[in-house]
């Protein structure tokens, strides 16, 4: 909580700073570097070089923090049994198998559609923002002691901002969402059939058991 705390707080900064040197109209026009446009008037053309730096060193960070949490959430849910797995004689433990497809699977990703996934990983991500709330609210709520208020204010939050970035996306770039549904369904598919498979096996060994 401190740390969201933080960063909302250096967010609103940079929002105010942004704001406070550049007009609506040049920081429409400068979008894709308006906080180096912003920074121009106290450190001159430096001011790109350092955003620069700046954004490669946050990006940097924000790849790698999110290909372990990634690669250690994957590493959980094939324990679980719910993905499946196969090592390919790789050393090493679970995680470090799941940190590798995770690197693997992120430059495919990366190098077929470019700077377009991050559009389809925030639709993603925002998909599945009320679904770990849900899932509380059905399956948790008694055994986790959970305020049926603060996941149902979560799911309501996230189902508005799901539906204007559908919104927007519909209306500029429809594609996104395309493509994004087709990636959903491919996935859904491959996990029922792999979850099929499996309670089929759990079924037929535990027959053999008896």
């Amino acid at each position: 909580m401190i740390s969201i705390a933080l960063c909302v707080v250096i967010y609103a900064l940079v929002g105010f700073a942004v704001a406070s040197n550049l007009s609506l109209s040049e920081i429409i026009e400068t979008q894709d570097y308006s906080l180096a446009a912003a920074a121009r008037p106290a450190l001159g053309e430096a001011a790109v070089g350092f955003t620069v730096v700046l954004a490669m060193l946050a990006t940097a960070g924000g790849i790698i923090a999110s290909v372990f949490a990634v690669s250690r959430m994957l590493a959980m849910l094939t324990e679980m049994k719910l993905v499946p797995h196969r090592h390919f004689h790789m050393p090493g433990s679970l995680q470090k198998h799941t940190l590798v497809y995770t690197i693997v699977f992120g430059l495919i990703l990366t190098a077929f559609l470019i700077l377009a996934v991050s559009r389809r990983s925030a639709l993603f991500l925002l998909d599945h923002g009320y679904r770990y709330p849900l899932g509380v609210l059905r399956h948790l709520r008694k055994s986790v002691g959970a305020n049926a208020v603060i996941p149902s204010i979560a799911i309501l939050l996230d189902v508005l901002v799901l539906s204007g970035f559908v919104w927007v996306k519909a209306t500029s770039d429809p594609l996104v969402l395309i493509v994004a549904a087709g990636l959903m369904a491919v996935l859904l598919i491959g996990e029922w059939l792999f979850l099929a498979k499996r309670n089929n096996s759990a079924d037929s060994e535990q027959f053999h058991s008896h």
